[in-house]
C-alpha cells in the first residue's frame, strides 16, 4: 500500500481535545477503508500566515497513512464536509518517517539555544552614555537593544582615547 502524510488545520476555537477527536474520527475513516495511520502528531495552535475564514491561528495536526489509494477521496471528503476543518493537504511519499517530524525536531531545539534567558534591560547604550557625559563628538552611532556590555564602552573609550 502507498504511504500518505496529510496535515490538516483545525479553527483556533476548538480545543485541543476536539482536535484530538478529529484525529480519532479521521483515523476511523481510513481504518474503515483498510488502510491504518501509523503517527498522529499534534503541532499545537500556531499563528497562520493570513487569515482563513476569519481565523488568525489554528490547531495544526499531521497524520501518517498507510492505506490504499480509494481511502484518500474519502478522507478528504470527510474533511472538506466537517466545519472546523480550515485547510488540509495530503501527499504521497516514499516511505513514512519514524522519528519526529521536522515541525517538532525545531521546537524543541529552539530551546537549547544559548542567550535565551537573559531579558531586555533598561540599560541606555555606551555610545548615548559617553555622548551624554560629552565624551562623544559624534552624532550617530548604532544602538544596542538588547544590552550593552562593558566591552562595547571599553571599546568605544579606547577609540576616543587613540582619536584624542
Amino acid at each position: 500500500m502507498p504511504f500518505y502524510e496529510s496535515v490538516f488545520i483545525a479553527r483556533q476555537d476548538i480545543s485541543s481535545e476536539q482536535a484530538e477527536s478529529l484525529t480519532e474520527e479521521f483515523t476511523k475513516v481510513i481504518d474503515g477503508l483498510g488502510g491504518k495511520v501509523t503517527k498522529k502528531e499534534y503541532w499545537g495552535l500556531r499563528t497562520l500566515a493570513y487569515k482563513i475564514r476569519k481565523n488568525r491561528k489554528g490547531h495544526y495536526m499531521l497524520l501518517n497513512i498507510d492505506a490504499p489509494p480509494p481511502a484518500i477521496p474519502e478522507l478528504e471528503r470527510q474533511m472538506r464536509l466537517n466545519e472546523d476543518i480550515l485547510r488540509y493537504l495530503t501527499i504521497k511519499v516514499d516511505a513514512l518517517e519514524e522519528e519526529p517530524s521536522i515541525v517538532m525536531q525545531r521546537g524543541s531545539a529552539r530551546d537549547d539555544r544559548p542567550g535565551r534567558d537573559r531579558r531586555f534591560c533598561n540599560v541606555v547604550p555606551a555610545d548615548d552614555r559617553a555622548r551624554r557625559r560629552g565624551r562623544c563628538d559624534q552624532s550617530r552611532r548604532q544602538r544596542c537593544r538588547i544590552h550593552t556590555s562593558r566591552t562595547l564602552l571599553e571599546q568605544h573609550n579606547a577609540r576616543r582615547d587613540r582619536s584624542d
